[in-house]
């Protein structure tokens, strides 16, 4: 479990005009609060459907623990919203019983999930009709990088709102060097889409190789070694190649995720008549994992697919 610590900041810091509200207050949502505080914003109101997430960050940072998501809203002036999937993402917008829209004029949204870029242009639609803005702040980092503000963030929406939110952006994303704002609501999404498309085909090839290099008796330090240096090299060599061989799958990014998101590539493939054989081959291998009960391994788990063996819960080592 990931310890909070604050950063060691000047006293001199004031808290900076913006009231900023969180819906989706796990280990991403959390640490993004957590960052935004320490760096003086004023994190007002959090969110989650697991109330005692969103309690308990609460009375760390200082913030109310909303029992509705209107309360976000009436609490906030910039709302980040760090949900599940589609369904999730529309329905803290248009639940009749509930929903962030109300009473949001003048408010801005920013959504930050990994879902479709239909969902951003819908969500979008009826932020408009409440009187509110929204943009995409699709992120391609994970939970270290959030805590410390180093996120990779894909904006998209129209560029007024978006420069109105980017102050707060700048201090998520290295002061702003790893933000991107790629145009319109729903390409942000797009380009997510493609950037982790292709980190869970790189995934899956890379678990293959290893796979098949164990089954070869190859010392696997060597063959990631000579991987490094040569034309089979990748980021994921990096961050998954010795957590597929020690089988230590402990969760960054979730095989889960990584289903659902291969998923929406897929879909945008298909609007657009592209055939994608390596995409849908990964997608198949990651619903495979989560349906063996895997879902909540990190992507690495998909090597305990390819190493002989494998295919079930590693053996816990006995005191």
């Amino acid at each position: 479990m990931l310890t909070a610590k604050r950063l060691a900041l000047p006293h001199t810091i004031t808290t900076m005009p913006e009231r900023i509200g969180f819906v989706g207050v796990g280990r991403m949502g959390a640490n993004m609060a957590r960052r935004l505080k320490d760096v003086g914003y004023d994190v007002t109101a959090v969110y989650d459907i697991h109330k005692p997430a969103a309690a308990d960050l609460a009375k760390e940072i200082g913030a109310e623990s909303c029992t509705s998501l209107a309360r976000v809203t009436e609490l906030s002036d910039v709302v980040i919203t760090v949900v599940t999937d589609d369904k999730a993402q529309l329905n803290v917008f248009s639940n009749k019983k509930d929903n962030l829209l109300k009473g949001a004029k003048g408010r801005i949204f920013v959504n930050c999930a990994t879902i479709s870029p239909d969902t951003h242009i819908a969500v979008e639609k009826l932020a408009k009709k409440a009187g509110a803005r929204t943009l995409e702040g699709c992120m391609a980092s994970s939970i270290s990088q959030a805590r410390a503000g180093t996120l990779y963030l894909m904006v998209g929406g129209d560029a007024e709102t978006f420069a109105k939110v980017k102050p707060i952006l700048t201090k998520l994303s290295d002061e702003g060097k790893l933000m991107r704002h790629i145009g319109k609501t729903g390409q942000a999404a797009q380009v997510k889409a493609l950037v982790n498309m292709v980190m869970n085909i790189n995934t899956a090839a890379l678990a293959e190789g290893l796979g098949l290099a164990d089954a070869l008796k190859l010392d696997l330090k060597t063959v990631m070694e000579v991987f490094s240096q040569t034309g089979a090299n990748s980021r994921v060599l990096a961050t998954d190649g010795e957590d597929m061989v020690n089988r230590d799958h402990s969760c960054f990014f979730s095989a889960a995720h990584a289903a659902k998101d291969s998923g929406i590539a897929l879909k945008i493939a298909k609007k657009q008549k592209l055939n994608l054989p390596l995409a849908a081959a990964t997608f198949a291998q990651y619903t495979k994992l989560t349906k063996l009960g895997f879902g909540e391994l990190d992507k690495s788990g998909i090597a305990e697919l390819t190493f002989k063996g494998r295919g079930k819960a590693p053996k816990k080592k006995k005191k």
